[in-house]
């Protein structure tokens, strides 16, 4: 027997009740805190805010309150108030405690396990107060009722001292504040304002007339945002169009409830080419869908096809429009409460509840189809919109037949331009997308021809944001970039075939190298955006000096916010004396040869690449149609507010 079998032979055998751990109160949250709040990234940092504003915003959705107000304080702690009924102080009965101390010290107590206290709740792991209190290494509640102010205070999840009277009040509510504990959250404790604004005002659309604001008093940060908006999602639909022309003006809303399940969808068309459909279940965002945005989808397309039908707008012997002709740009928002969700899908955020499909596609059409019989106008425009879509479909796959014919889209027949690597293994494999021949030429050349690929483009793309499929697939350099990658584009793309696992946009850093960077990026997130959410896409970061003494280039500086501080460091540590190191100036790649290109920007030892996300895809939605969109207004405006100053060196 080796001395390996005797030690698991002695593991068996001492294996007993005494080696089974018990945790007390919330020592299990502290020791795994991943399995309660995702992660302790910065991710998880933020989701304890919205742990504790959604029960503020339970207490909204049960008709309580009116009013939530989000601080970061100065020491980066958080507060949160909201004027609902406060949580109850009175004794709970089965821990023999005050209500507020069981709810802030017990895993899975609240008034959202079937006790009454809410008809639907929002959030998405439903165990919030405690989990925040665990996590924190302060945290205080103070309850405004029954004309009194009560206190109590915990530290790490441990109460400090019994609930008491502070002292008395005119108003209601609850007022929590904590602050998350750097023992946990190891990468940063330091709140994003922006990150939380925009949930606030996400929180806003999806509960309509609720007051919601938040402030940041840190030093040298202070701002304070409010909103508030009567319209709901209405108004939701017309912030993410603002930047958009629509064919019609005010945003189609409807609104019912079945089975104790409320559904809301507001929808406008414009004149653009994409959809942006965006869901939600109990204000959670389903990135991925589910069956709620299953009703609707079903719902609209037999509506619309019905109505076309019926008024002759589509002969009988045509064809019906398909799901993709309807909603081509459609900007909907789908908003649904329901009293117990089921959240499945790679990240929880894709609903579950399968009533939910036959309950949004009957209450949804049943709306829909009185709003188009009672607006004729409207219903023509919607209906047109969809035949010219569906025209556009059918050329688009005559383009794509003709294109596979002369060229081929499939991975056997890839682009003469693209320069492929040796491997074949997607994990390993890099391309880069270059602007230009002679960038393209030393790229090429200072490559490691083993894991880099190179496509030149040549000149700017089409932009894709004013453009039909048809055209696109026309675009030789657009056709080249959806071949080489083998994923396909739009409705058939497959990021399982992506031949790399990392695309990288190396462009010059001019103001021409910017557009085309834009260009690319309108391309990828509007037909290729499961390879952005992937996170294969990268910007290189060519440098935009070198400091040379004699032939010798002694450091590189990459472009950025402290570039020139960095360039002024660089000159004095190789000054000799009087004589400075001469400063060479990189307006274009074309400008390195290979060798140069190779150490600075593609060598993974050196190299400096900037990974492409989308941390909020209706915003980039709506940023993306602003800069590359018709409308010149919002465009301009966002210039004027986004604009730094600086002299050009052309």
């Amino acid at each position: 027997m080796t001395e390996e079998t005797k030690d698991l032979q002695a593991l068996a055998e001492n294996y007993d009740a005494s080696q089974i751990q018990v945790l007390e109160g919330l020592e299990a949250v502290r020791l795994r805190p991943g399995m309660y709040i995702g992660s302790t990234s910065k991710e998880g940092l933020h989701h304890l805010v919205w742990e504790i504003v959604d029960n503020s915003i339970d207490e909204a959705l049960a008709g309580f309150a009116t009013k939530i107000e989000v601080y970061i304080e100065k020491d980066n702690s958080i507060t949160v108030v909201d004027d609902g009924r406060g949580i109850p102080v009175d004794i709970q009965e089965k821990t023999g405690r005050p209500a507020v101390e069981t709810v802030f010290t017990i895993l899975h107590a609240g008034g959202k396990f079937g006790g009454g206290g809410y008809k639907v709740s929002g959030g998405l792991h439903g165990v919030g107060s405690s989990v925040v209190n665990a996590l924190s290494t302060q945290l205080d509640v103070r309850v405004h009722k029954n004309g009194q102010i009560y206190y109590q205070e915990y530290r790490q999840g441990v109460v400090v001292d019994d609930l008491k009277v502070i002292g008395e009040t005119d108003r209601h509510g609850t007022t929590v504040h904590f602050t998350p504990d750097p023992e946990i959250f190891t990468e940063t404790t330091e709140y994003d304002f922006d990150k939380l604004n925009k949930r606030v005002q996400e929180l806003a659309f999806l509960n309509r007339g609720l007051r919601i604001s938040i402030s940041d008093k840190r030093d040298g940060q202070e701002q304070t945002e409010a909103y508030h908006y009567e319209g709901g999602i209405a108004s939701y639909v017309e912030y993410l169009n603002a930047s958009k022309e629509a064919i019609f003006e005010t945003p189609i809303f409807t609104e019912g409830e079945m089975d104790d399940v409320i559904v809301e969808v507001a929808m406008q068309y414009t004149t653009a080419y994409q959809e942006n459909v965006l869901s939600f279940a109990n204000n959670i965002h389903t990135h991925e869908g589910g069956t709620h945005e299953q009703g609707f989808r079903a719902a609209l397309t037999r509506v619309i096809n019905d109505y076309a039908k019926k008024n002759k707008l589509l002969k009988e012997n045509e064809d019906n429009l398909t799901g993709e002709d309807v909603r081509e740009g459609l900007t909907a928002v789908i908003s649904v409460k329901h009293p117990n969700p089921q959240f499945e899908g790679q990240t929880k955020t894709k609903l579950g509840n399968s009533e939910v499909v036959k309950i949004t596609n009957r209450l949804f059409s049943e709306a829909f189809s009185e709003f188009l019989l009672e607006n004729p106008q409207v219903a023509r425009r919607i209906v047109e919109k969809g035949i010219l879509a569906s025209k556009a479909r059918i050329a688009a796959k005559r383009a794509r037949e003709v294109t596979r014919k002369k060229s081929g889209l499939e991975i056997s027949n890839l682009p003469g331009k693209l320069a492929d690597c040796a491997s074949n293994d997607p994990e390993e494999t890099e391309l880069f997308i270059v602007e230009g021949d002679s960038a393209g030429g030393s790229a090429k050349t200072g490559r490691n021809r083993e894991f880099q690929a190179i496509l030149p483009i040549r000149g700017k793309i089409l932009n894709v944001e004013k453009a039909t499929m048809d055209k696109i697939l026309a675009n030789e350099e657009i056709r080249s970039l959806f071949t080489a990658m083998g994923t396909g584009f739009g409705a058939e793309f497959d990021v399982s075939k992506a031949r790399y696992k990392k695309l990288v946009i190396m462009t010059d850093a001019d103001v021409d190298g910017a557009h085309i960077r834009t260009l690319l990026l309108t391309l990828i997130y509007r037909y290729m955006r499961p390879v952005l959410e992937a996170g294969y896409v990268y910007i290189a970061q060519p440098p935009i000096y070198g400091v040379k003494v004699g032939s010798e280039i002694k450091a590189y500086i990459q472009p950025g916010a402290n570039q020139e501080q960095e360039l002024e460091l660089a000159i004095a540590e190789h000054s000799q004396g009087r004589s400075k190191p001469t400063i060479q100036r990189y307006k274009g790649l074309g400008e390195m040869d290979d060798h140069q290109l190779w150490e600075t920007t593609m060598d993974p030892e050196n190299r400096l690449m900037a990974r492409v996300t989308v941390d909020d895809a209706a915003e980039a939605d709506r940023i993306f149609d602003m800069l590359m969109g018709d409308r010149v207004e919002p465009r301009r405006e966002f210039i004027e507010e986004n604009a730094v100053y600086s002299t050009l060196d052309i």
